[in-house]
Formats: structure tokens, C-alpha cells, sequence
């Protein structure tokens, strides 16, 4: 009855798990999966080498900066890639290739699409995490009722935040979900070696691995491989040979770095670089500074402090109010603070009831289990404290380490109180409720979020020119989050390609409501409203995206069009002037740039921007025609 019982919650975790997961970004552009890029990766392996088995495109390997990202925007089919010495790689750890793309592959023939990776990766690190509480709980808490087992294993699937890595399960998600999977698979070889000591030094060599291979996934796990010593460290405590015990937890993990030392070295040149700096990105960041310590506050705010929106709209859960960014950030994508919106995990704090009132080698083993759970919690939080973006699926890096510390405190806490029922019915009802919000607060966000992977799909779909397909995404994240300002603005380009423009414009406007600050939206519907004659409307809109962002070309140059039809064309010079400064390669911009100062009687500048016009874009008609015309005339 027992195992029935957690096996049913089992159960429904899966199922939430497969419903909940979902292709990402780049899968809709690359519906084969063998064009996805852990398999081009296993692809080159194959073939006999390091880089991706894919031709760079002719135009990126042309570019004088490919890693300006307006340059390499056009070319979306290496996006996130790494570019460097005119090979592509992916900067992603090269785990699961190893580990399952590449075995998976030469086994069946076939390619294991990146959804299917992770699911299979969260799968394991879930059904891992649920051994270990069942061989806690037989061991150390036998007293305590199996519908607290049950409550754990809810709490060990759905509040580490891993459904929110399934709703987009790409390229992305595919090192995280593995190195949670490998994580899990470690803890399992240390709890071996605490607990069967005889067979402690194979234990420790499987431990090593994982963890070693864990790394490999996702280098910022790094500082949470001292665990893999934790058996070592109590085999001295109890005054045993530490030599074997010791060189079982290290060597197998040195060997596995050195290896990736020398693949990162073949690759780029350097044992310690990855990729990042040179990913093909939205992004510059060849130069930019990945860590800095003034990062540290604002990620600790956003990953543990700030609580979600919640509103008596569907789905209730909204994204969090985003700090002031500090100087040099990145990027914040829905990060949630944990101790906020996953209460669960306060029972954290009462882990030291596990071992009160045990005795010698008990208390002991607890005490050092607990120890490597809460440090590879610290040490996989604190590398993200000092990094550049803040991103939900990075929370997965740290939160189940920080969740099975807090089942272990929740089985601590029902055993103090075994022989005080009025105070274990009281504390029930207090974990009772943590544990529900926290499943809750998942679920709903879990919803929220897919309104987001909807608007992404429907990105996607645009790009590949499949517009009707698009709307359709972007309407169902509309009626998932009917507040979703980047899903309104989305819809709007969709429909305007569509030639549904009254229709746009009226998505264009509820996205403004929404979002005042939304520069693009100004900008598009300022286009928009100019097709209907409302030229004052307009020219409003330009200027308000202009007073949003200074620096936004297209809005300089919309706005130098509208001026010119009002014959302020002193006006509109100034703003075709500020579009070519901005983005010195916009043809359209030099063109009617040399058009308005022909007009002023300017022409030898004129003639400059024409010619500037063609070298950026050979076949641009108007621009041949104007410049022979006023070569002809001179």
C-alpha cells in the first residue's frame, strides 16, 4: 500500500511532466531533429570532428564583425551558436551529447529530438530525488505516515520549478534538465557511500563520475563537486583509510576535466573558454563581462526575494517587478523569487530536527547528508549571484538541492512532534498550506509561462513565413494572458502582414495600454495610422518611441519620412541624419536622406548618400535612378 501510494503520486507528476512540455524556440524552423543542435553536434563527432556538422552561411563568414548582432541577425539558423576560425560549435555542454544523443542514435538510428531529452533528463533527476527520500524515509523516519512520503514526493516534482523548465524544452534546457538529472545520480552514490561502507570507494568512483559529468553539462556547477568528498570526509571523522576512499572521489572527476579542458582547448584555444564569448547571439558579447560581484544584490533580490504578481485575472500568476537593472546587465527572463513563491522551502530550517535525539554513527551520517545537500545548494546559487542575466531555468540549477533539504526538514518536523498530536495536527496544517502554494504558485505560473512559449512559437512561425499559423499562437497566448503586451505587439505584425492593418492597429494600441513605454509599438502603429492619413497621430507616436529610446533608428527615420510630407524638411534631415549615425548600414535611410537634401538644394551630399545607399545595397532601383539622374544633370 505504501509503494501504491507514492507510486500514484509518482504518477501524477509524470503526467503533469508530459503535458507540460513543450518544444522550444528554434524547433518549429528545424522540424527534423536531426537538424537540431545537440545532433549536428553528434553529427560532427560521427564525421571526426569538434564543430557542428553544419556549413557556415556564405554571408556570416563575409561579415566584417559576425558578432554584431544587427550583422547577424538575418542569419537565424545559427542563432546562439558559437562562431569562431569559421567553424560553428555550440558553447552548451557537451554532456548530453555523451550521454544520451550520441548512444541514443547509434542504438536506434534515429535522432532523439531536444524535448524528448529533457523530459527523459527531468524524468531521471525526478525519479532519483524519490529513491533517496523512500531510502530516507525507511531508514531514518519509519514512524513518520507515508502521506507525508506522498506530500514530499509532490513537493520533490512539482515545486523544484522543473515543469517551468518543460514548457520550452530547447537547446537551452537540454544542459540544465541533464545536469539535474546527473546531480540527482550523484546525491545517489553519495547516500551508497555514507550508508554501505564496505563497497564506499565504487560509490565514490560512480558519485565522481556524475558529478564530473554534471560539470560537463553545466559548468557552473562546478563548486558543488567538494560533495563527492562529504564520504570521505566522515570515513576520516570515524578514523578509517581515507587514501582509497579519497582518490575514488577525485580522479575519475580530474579525468573528466582535463578532457574538457582539451575539447574546449582544440576548439577555441583556451582550456577555459566555452563558447560564450563567441556566441552568435542577440547580444554583444565578445566583450562584455559575464561575472562581476556588483550583479550579486539584484540576482539574490530576483532569485529569492521578489515575489510574483498576482491579480484576479487569469492565469493569476504574473511576472515579478523587475529591479532597476545594475550597470552592465544583461537580461532578466521571469526569474521568481523562491523563498516567496516557493514557501516549501522555509522547512529548510528545520533539518536540525532530523537528528535531534539520535545517537553516534545516526545522527552522523544525517548530519554529513544534510551537509552535502545544503552546500551544493549554496554552491550552484552562488556562481548565478554573480552573473550577467537572471533566467527561470537557471533557478533549476539550485532549487531541487533546496526542496530536498526541506522534505528532510518536513520529516524532521513529523518526527519531533510524533508523540504531540495537537502540535503535529497544527504544524500539518502550516506545511500543509506551504507545500499547496508552492504547487499552486507552479502550476498557475506554469500557465503564464505558456502563454509566453505560445508568443515564441508564434515568432517562430512568422520567421519561417507561415503567418496564419503565427496569429493563431499568438491569439492562444492572448487567451492564456489576455494582459501579454509582447503578444498584442506580435499579433499586430502578424495581422499587418496579413493586411488586417485596422486589426493591427488595435493590438498595437491595447499592447500600449499595457506597456506605455513600448517603443516598437509606438513606432508600428505610428506606421500604421500614417496609411490612414493620420499623419499628426503619427508623427506623435515617432516622437514618443523616440523619447522611449533615443537611439531607435527606424523610429528617426519614420519620423524623417513623416516631416518630409509636412515640409518640415529641416526636421526631417536632422532625423535621417541621427538614423545613418545610429545604423550606418540603412540603405532606406541614406536614400531618402539624399532625397530631402537634394530637395534643400544640397547636392553634392546628395549624391554621397546615394552612392552610400548602393554600396550597401547594389540593386536598390530608386537609388540608380536618382544618382543618374543628378550625374546626368551635372
Amino acid at each position: 500500500m505504501q509503494r501504491g501510494i507514492v507510486a500514484a503520486v509518482c504518477a501524477l507528476v509524470i503526467a503533469v511532466y508530459a503535458h507540460t512540455a513543450q518544444s522550444g524556440y528554434f524547433v518549429l524552423s528545424k522540424p527534423d531533429p536531426a537538424c537540431e543542435y545537440y545532433n549536428l553536434l553528434v553529427q560532427g563527432f560521427r564525421a571526426g570532428q569538434l564543430s557542428l556538422k553544419k556549413e557556415v552561411p556564405p554571408g556570416l563568414a563575409q561579415l566584417t564583425d559576425p558578432y554584431d548582432p544587427s550583422a547577424h541577425a538575418p542569419y537565424h539558423d545559427v542563432g546562439d551558436m558559437s562562431y569562431y576560425k569559421g567553424k560553428l560549435y555550440i558553447y552548451f555542454g557537451v554532456t548530453p551529447a555523451v550521454v544520451l544523443f550520441w548512444p541514443y542514435v547509434a542504438l536506434t538510428g534515429h535522432y532523439l529530438s531536444q524535448k524528448d531529452a529533457v523530459v527523459i533528463f527531468c524524468l531521471v533527476g525526478f525519479l532519483v530525488s524519490v529513491g533517496l527520500l523512500w531510502a530516507l524515509w525507511r531508514r531514518y523516519f519509519a514512524e513518520v505516515n507515508v502521506a507525508v512520503v506522498a506530500a514530499g514526493v509532490l513537493a520533490l516534482g512539482l515545486a523544484t520549478l522543473v515543469p517551468l523548465l518543460l514548457l520550452r524544452c530547447g537547446i537551452w534546457e537540454v544542459p540544465i534538465s541533464c545536469g539535474y538529472a546527473l546531480r540527482m545520480l550523484a546525491f545517489g552514490a553519495i547516500w551508497g557511500a555514507l550508508h554501505k561502507t564496505e563497497e564506499r570507494c565504487w560509490w565514490l568512483v560512480a558519485a565522481s563520475v556524475a558529478y564530473g559529468l554534471a560539470v560537463g553539462a553545466r559548468p557552473s556547477l562546478l563548486f558543488g563537486a567538494v560533495i563527492v568528498l562529504v564520504p570521505v570526509a566522515q570515513a576520516r571523522r570515524e578514523r578509517r583509510t581515507v587514501l582509497a576512499p579519497l582518490m575514488a572521489a577525485t580522479i575519475p572527476m580530474m579525468l573528466i576535466g582535463l578532457g574538457l579542458m582539451l575539447y574546449n582547448a582544440l576548439r577555441f584555444d583556451s582550456p577555459f573558454e566555452f563558447g560564450g564569448h563567441y556566441q552568435l547571439a542577440a547580444g554583444w558579447l565578445l566583450t562584455r563581462r559575464f561575472f562581476s560581484l556588483r550583479y550579486l544584490w539584484f540576482n539574490f533580490r530576483v532569485y529569492f526575494l521578489e515575489p510574483a504578481r498576482w491579480s484576479v485575472c487569469f492565469p493569476f500568476v504574473h511576472k515579478i517587478a523587475v529591479p532597476p537593472l545594475p550597470a552592465g546587465y544583461a537580461w532578466v527572463e521571469t526569474p521568481f523569487g523562491i523563498l516567496t513563491n516557493i514557501p516549501l522551502v522555509w522547512l529548510a530550517a528545520a533539518v536540525p530536527l532530523a537528528w535531534r535525539g539520535r545517537l553516534g554513527s545516526e545522527a552522523s551520517t544525517l548530519r554529513w547528508f544534510a551537509a552535502a545537500v545544503a552546500w551544493l545548494f549554496v554552491a550552484c546559487a552562488l556562481p548565478l549571484g554573480f552573473f550577467m542575466s537572471a533566467i527561470v531555468r537557471y533557478e533549476v540549477d539550485f532549487a531541487p538541492a533546496l526542496v530536498l533539504l526541506a522534505v528532510v526538514g518536513l520529516l524532521g518536523l513529523e518526527r519531533a512532534l510524533i508523540r504531540q498530536p495537537v502540535w503535529r495536527r497544527a504544524a500539518r496544517w502550516g506545511w500543509g498550506a506551504l507545500l499547496s502554494f508552492s504547487v499552486v504558485f507552479t502550476l498557475f505560473a506554469s500557465i503564464g509561462q505558456y502563454a509566453g512559449v505560445q508568443n515564441n512559437l508564434g515568432v517562430a512561425l512568422e520567421q519561417a513565413g507561415r503567418v496564419p499559423e503565427a496569429i493563431g499562437h499568438y491569439e492562444q497566448a492572448l487567451r492564456l494572458n489576455p494582459d501579454y503586451a509582447e503578444a498584442h505587439y506580435n499579433l499586430g505584425l502578424a495581422l499587418e502582414r496579413a493586411g488586417r492593418r485596422q486589426e493591427a492597429i488595435s493590438h498595437w494600441e491595447q499592447a500600449l495600454r499595457l506597456k506605455p513605454d513600448y517603443a516598437e509599438a509606438h513606432n508600428n502603429l505610428g506606421v500604421a495610422l500614417e496609411q490612414y492619413g493620420r499623419l499628426a497621430e503619427a508623427i506623435g507616436h515617432y516622437e514618443q518611441a523616440l523619447r522611449i529610446n533615443p537611439d531607435y533608428a527606424e523610429a528617426h527615420y519614420n519620423l524623417g519620412l513623416a516631416l518630409g510630407q509636412t515640409d518640415r524638411m529641416p526636421e526631417a534631415i536632422g532625423h535621417y541624419e541621427q538614423a545613418v549615425r545610429i545604423k550606418p548600414d540603412f540603405a532606406e535611410a541614406h536614400y531618402n536622406l539624399g532625397v530631402a537634401l537634394e530637395k534643400a538644394g544640397r547636392v553634392p551630399e546628395a549624391i554621397q548618400h546615394y552612392k552610400q545607399a548602393l554600396r550597401i545595397k547594389p540593386d536598390f532601383t530608386q537609388a540608380q535612378n536618382a544618382l543618374a539622374r543628378l550625374q546626368a544633370g551635372q
